[in-house]
């Protein structure tokens, strides 16, 4: 049976073997660490109002970066992630065009 994508559907590298598998943060499905929509976030330990109370005395808040994975179904819902349009889907960046064509010819 043919599949639909040339990497099936995820980033991996140059034969990285068995990837590690992640949690959804939204649905809490496992899905590969390299299939999965990853996105970083900076939070404030503390609320809003408060860190503006703190900044308005020149507190310095320190914030912590957070990690997420979205499995596909809950990044397109939550609209992290958009579908493309039909025609939009083949198109391919001028810069990795120039990359191919210059790996293909060898220079």
């Amino acid at each position: 049976m043919p599949y639909k994508r040339k990497n099936r559907g995820r980033k991996k590298g140059r034969s990285p073997g068995r990837v590690k598998y992640v949690s959804c943060a939204y649905c809490g499905a496992r899905i590969p660490e390299d299939k999965a929509v990853k996105r970083v976030y900076w939070r404030a330990p503390v609320s809003g109002s408060i860190a503006k109370e703190l900044a308005a005395q020149g507190t310095l808040i320190a914030t912590q970066r957070k990690t997420v994975y979205y499995c596909i179904r809950c990044a397109m819902f939550l609209g992290i992630v958009k579908i493309r349009p039909r025609d939009e889907r083949k198109k391919i960046p001028e810069e990795l065009m120039e990359k191919r064509l210059r790996r293909i010819i060898g220079i």
